[in-house]
């Protein structure tokens, strides 16, 4: 079927609402009604109404607080499914395999998603005791010491943002407090945490990076506190986790400075 042919069959709508999912695909910052009515050549009472269409279907969302529009929740959804089949995971689950057989804890491979991160991916242990299963759960970003490594190299700014996003009131002493959280993960280059993730449960991320140095994701270990002693995590599973995600983190361009 030649352009012409299938120009026949397009619809503008469709069209015009693939245009305004781009658009917040590859914008920074989150855009204005007016800004997006004017990148797809549409009338502001149009280009509203496509957007209350894909914020129904929940790709897009909307600022209560500016009133600006950024991808949706689902969005990210559909991007995960995709990358399912895309290098991400098919790079990094041959490193989460040997990490899984080594160490014989749970290994998974988590993503952000939005003010969430998504376990996206998982090699399992041969224990009998172990974690309850958690590929394709979301948590809270801050909640997890995979959204922790995978926040730690924003800034407060960004951290203020986030909170007032949320619709809340940015606590300054809680803000001290993660701050300086994700300071020492940042130094240590990995984030610890216990319980968040069940009871008795301590997990450990290392991040995973591309070649502009961005965190694209992290790599999770997580097991029972009775095996994941002190001395087996700083001595064997830390190290080990860490050159992981260097590995990884080559296979997507990435060179430290």
């Amino acid at each position: 079927m030649s352009q012409g042919e299938n120009s026949i069959y397009t619809v503008q709508s469709v069209n015009k609402a693939l245009e305004i999912l781009e658009i917040l695909a590859e914008g920074a910052q989150n855009l204005s009604l007016p800004l997006l009515a004017e990148r797809v050549g549409l009338s502001r009472n149009k280009t509203f109404r496509l957007l209350c269409t894909l914020c129904e279907k929940g790709l897009v969302e909307r600022d209560a607080l500016t009133g600006r529009y950024q991808l949706g929740i689902y969005s990210v959804a559909l991007a995960q499914k995709f990358l399912k089949n895309a290098s991400v995971v098919t790079y990094a689950h041959p490193i989460m395999e040997g990490l899984a057989k080594k160490h014989d804890e749970a290994v998974y491979l988590t993503v952000a998603a939005g003010d969430e991160v998504l376990f996206l991916d998982m090699v399992d242990c041969e224990h009998q005791i172990k974690a309850a299963p958690l590929l394709g759960n979301r948590f809270p970003v801050f909640t997890t010491a995979a959204g922790k490594m995978i926040k730690a190299l924003d800034s407060r700014d960004l951290l203020e943002k986030m909170f007032r996003k949320r619709g809340k009131k940015p606590d300054i002493s809680h803000l001290d407090r993660l701050e300086s959280e994700l300071q020492e993960i940042r130094t240590r280059g990995v984030a610890v945490d216990v319980g968040s993730l069940g009871e008795d449960i301590i997990s450990v991320a290392v991040a995973v990076r591309d070649y502009a140095g961005k965190v694209v994701g992290a790599i999770t270990m997580l097991g029972p506190s009775v095996r994941m002693l002190t001395d087996r995590l700083e001595n064997e599973i830390i190290p080990s986790m860490i050159l992981g995600a260097d590995m990884l983190s080559e296979k997507f361009g990435y060179t430290p400075a």
